[in-house]
């Protein structure tokens, strides 16, 4: 459709394994409403203004994990930073400093 937002990936994929073939349909399905301008929020999305503005994580259960997708709403592209199965309660520092550098990164050559 025209008007749809691409997909930037700086980082990550989303395959089957390892998300189960389910996680990976939703997340898709995720990204395309992305994709289409509709706004998510809890318990799909949440802001992430730690790694910057307009940050989200998507939130995919699947079978036995969690799976986040770290992105950035630009006003021509959704950036993907990041796709990680999560395993504590909060998103590990790492994740976040790395984030942050794609940004930088992708801005200075944006």
């Amino acid at each position: 459709m025209d008007g749809d937002k691409p997909l930037v990936w700086l980082e990550g994929e989303i395959k089957t394994p390892p998300m189960s073939a389910e996680a990976r349909l939703e997340a898709g399905y995720l990204l395309r409403l992305l994709q289409m301008g509709e706004r998510l929020s809890m318990p799909r999305s949440r802001p992430m203004p730690v790694i910057g503005r307009r940050c989200h994580e998507l939130r995919i259960n699947d079978r036995d994990r969690t799976w986040r997708i770290i992105h950035r709403i630009d006003h021509d592209a959704i950036v993907i930073l990041e796709v990680f199965g999560k395993t504590s309660k909060s998103t590990p520092r790492t994740v976040i400093n790395t984030c942050k550098a794609r940004i930088r990164r992708y801005d200075e050559v944006t």
